[in-house]
C-alpha cells in the first residue's frame, strides 16, 4: 500500500486529527465537493439537481462502526425519513439508497442489523426502489453477505458490493452473477492485511478486470463503480464483447469526483448513478477519499493551508 494512502487511513482512525480537521474553518467548505450536506432536504436537494443532468443516483446516510443500538435505530430512521421523500419528490424512479450494516448494527448483534436493513427495504419496496448493502471492512464480509442472502428471500433486488482488492472477491462475484442479482463492484478503500488483500495496486486492478468479467458472464445486473479512464473503457468493452447491452450494466462514481465523465458516459446512453453520501457523520468517509486519490488530498491540505 502507498505510503501516504496508509498514512490517511491511520487518520481516519484518529480521535485527536478527527477534532482538529472537523473545527478548522475551510473544512466544511471542502466536505461539500464530496458529501451532500446533512440533512434529508439536503440530499433531496442534490439528487434533484443530478437527475436533472441524466444521471441516476444512490444516497448514503454516513455512519459507521456503530455500538450503540439507539444510534442504529436513529440511523435506519434517516433512513426511513428519505425513503417517505422520494415519491413526493418524483425521485423514486431515479434514486436508491445505500446501508453500511455496521451504521445499523451489525456490530453489536447481526440479528439487529438485519431487523433494521428489513424496515429500510420495507419502505424502499412501498416507495419503488431499491437497496444496495454497502461492503466494509473483511471482517464484516461474510456477515454482509449472509444478511444479503436472507434479504434476498422476500426482496431479490437487494444489491451486493464487492471489493477487488480482497483475494476472494473473483470467485464471491462467479456465485453473485445469477438472475436479478445487482452487484457494485469497486476496488476497495479499507486498510487491509496483505494475506487478504492484494497489496499492489496493479493487481487490484486485475483483479477488477477478472471481477468484470466474471459479472458480465453471467445473468445479473453488473454496477461498476470506478473513476479510472482505462478500467472504464474496459468495462465497455468487454461489455460488448459479451454481448451486453447498454440497459444490462451500470457506471457509478463518488459525488463530487469526475463529474464531467459521469455526464459523457450518460450522454452516450449508459446508466451513470452517482453516490452521494449526506449526514453529520462525514469524517470516516472524507478520509477515504483522500486515501483513494492523491488529488483530493492535495485540494484539502491547499485548502486548509490557505484558509485554515
Amino acid at each position: 500500500m502507498h505510503p501516504l494512502r496508509s498514512m490517511i487511513l491511520a487518520a481516519a482512525g484518529s480521535d485527536a486529527l478527527k477534532r482538529v480537521i472537523t473545527r478548522a474553518p475551510v473544512t466544511r467548505d471542502v466536505v461539500r465537493r464530496f458529501v451532500a450536506g446533512e440533512s434529508t432536504r439536503d440530499a433531496l436537494a442534490a439528487a434533484r439537481r443530478l437527475v436533472a443532468a441524466g444521471l441516476t443516483v444512490s444516497l448514503d446516510y454516513l455512519g459507521e462502526d456503530t455500538t450503540d443500538e439507539a444510534l442504529a435505530d436513529a440511523t435506519t430512521r434517516a433512513y426511513l425519513e428519505l425513503l417517505e421523500a422520494l415519491p413526493s419528490a418524483g425521485l423514486a424512479q431515479y434514486v436508491e439508497v445505500s446501508v453500511k450494516l455496521t451504521a445499523v448494527g451489525q456490530l453489536l448483534d447481526e440479528q439487529l442489523a438485519l431487523d433494521n436493513v428489513r424496515r429500510v427495504c420495507l419502505a424502499a419496496e412501498r416507495c419503488g426502489t431499491t437497496v444496495t448493502l454497502d461492503m466494509e471492512d473483511h471482517t464484516t464480509t461474510d456477515s454482509t453477505l449472509r444478511v444479503l442472502t436472507r434479504l434476498r428471500r422476500e426482496w431479490p433486488w437487494v444489491g451486493a458490493v464487492l471489493q477487488a482488492y480482497l483475494r476472494r472477491t473473483e470467485a464471491d462475484a462467479a456465485a453473485l452473477a445469477t438472475p436479478e442479482s445487482r452487484v457494485r463492484l469497486c476496488k476497495g478503500a479499507y486498510a487491509e492485511p496483505a494475506e487478504v488483500a492484494f497489496p499492489d495496486r496493479h493487481d487490484v486492478d486485475l483483479s477488477y478486470v477478472r471481477c468484470v468479467n466474471a459479472l458480465l458472464s453471467g445473468d445479473g445486473y453488473p454496477m461498476f463503480a470506478t473513476h479510472d479512464p482505462r478500467l472504464v473503457d474496459i468495462v465497455a468493452d468487454r461489455a460488448a464483447h459479451h454481448g451486453r447491452k447498454a440497459d444490462s450494466f451500470e457506471f457509478q462514481m463518488l459525488y463530487g469526483v469526475r463529474p464531467i465523465e459521469q455526464r459523457r458516459l450518460a450522454e452516450l446512453g449508459h446508466t451513470v448513478r452517482v453516490y452521494v453520501p449526506y449526514g453529520v457523520q462525514w469524517y470516516g468517509y472524507l478520509m477515504r477519499r483522500m486515501a483513494e486519490r492523491p488529488a483530493n488530498t492535495a485540494l484539502f491540505l491547499r485548502s486548509l493551508v490557505s484558509r485554515g
